[in-house]
């Protein structure tokens, strides 16, 4: 079997591109006399050879996304123990899972697709899955509603949990998809859902209120009675960390939907990436952003934002672990005004 098959396979790897990472960080397994090292991540390997890794940094979290928030977190010096998060763009959980991992109380996450959180975390208790949802257009009556659907009779789970993109940057290719960036790792940015549904996105017709009752043809949200054993379930719209990874869309576009939502100095973590940050002229080829000069623009844009919100923007800085599709990426750290430093 091939090694990023057999690694997926073993439960190593939570996705083939995962699994990639991984034996890029070196992998070796034993052929009953000696260790063999995999250098390509098609060899063939025994289904049933003891497997090890050199490095298993790639595997903590679902998706290499938790490695970029668990550095970020380490940056800034914050302890997630015991808080209520909601983590925008949640995907295939990357960030939901470091999070967990760091000891927050719950994660409520939102996203405008649909079947990407891995299993093990839409299984875990802790966690609150809302896909559908638009994070530009969200109130805190309309998450508030979204979260009840999920944890109504109405609702059953998504059953499509696909982790592996196909070029979801293909669209920014000036060149038609022949440009310089073919084969890259966005397993954490954005799927096909993403892509399906960015138009809605940019415009912000997507509405949790109108979702949930178009979908359930009981708009007010008291009429949905909970499923067995999710009666102390909290969805309160109001958070102490609010983090996000989204894609094809401007964090200035998110953000004022998202200040609502912190409780009085809570905080605000968000990944910076500027391709979707700038216009179509100011980004190269593939989707690249070449010019150094734009960061700065990016970060000045960004900040403004947030002190037109009341948001005291702590740290600007780059993300500790790099992009997988050759970006640089940052991190935006804040707090609200709404109480004293």
């Amino acid at each position: 079997m091939r090694a990023d098959q057999l690694l997926v396979e073993r439960g190593m790897a939570a996705s083939r591109s995962q699994a990639v990472r991984l034996i890029s960080g070196g992998m070796r397994w034993f052929d009953g006399i000696q260790w063999r090292t995999v250098a390509k991540n098609k060899d063939d390997i025994p289904v049933d050879a003891p497997l090890e890794l050199l490095d298993d940094a790639e595997a903590r979290y679902v998706s290499r996304g938790g490695l970029k928030l668990a550095a970020a977190l380490q940056h800034v010096g914050m302890e997630a123990t015991g808080l209520r998060v909601l983590d925008v763009g949640q995907s295939t959980g990357g960030f939901t899972d470091c999070l967990l991992q760091a000891g927050a109380a719950q994660v409520i996450g939102v996203d405008v697709g649909h079947g990407q959180l891995h299993p093990r975390l839409r299984e875990d208790v802790r966690v609150l899955c809302v896909e559908g949802l638009n994070a530009r257009s969200v109130t805190p009556e309309s998450l508030e509603d979204a979260c009840e659907y999920v944890l109504s009779e109405h609702w059953a789970p998504a059953t499509v949990y696909d982790p592996e993109p196909v070029s979801p940057y293909s669209w920014m290719n000036s060149s038609g998809g022949s440009g310089e960036v073919t084969d890259y790792d966005d397993s954490d940015d954005a799927d096909d859902a993403d892509i399906e549904a960015h138009t809605a996105q940019s415009t912000g017709k997507v509405n949790a209120r109108a979702v949930v009752a178009e979908t359930t043809g009981h708009a007010p949200p008291e009429r949905l009675r909970r499923r067995a054993g999710l009666g102390g379930v909290d969805t309160t719209p109001a958070f102490d960390l609010v983090t996000g990874d989204v894609s094809f869309i401007s964090l200035t576009l998110i953000l004022p939907a998202l200040e609502p939502l912190l409780k009085p100095g809570a905080h605000l973590l968000m990944l910076v990436k500027p391709q979707f940050e700038l216009q179509p002229g100011q980004v190269g080829k593939g989707g690249i952003v070449r010019d150094d000069g734009m960061y700065a623009i990016v970060e000045a844009r960004l900040r403004a934002c947030c002190a037109e919100l009341d948001l005291t923007v702590l740290d600007w800085f780059d993300s500790p672990v790099a992009g997988g599709d050759g970006n640089r990426e940052f991190f935006i750290y804040a707090k609200s005004a709404q109480s004293p430093l």
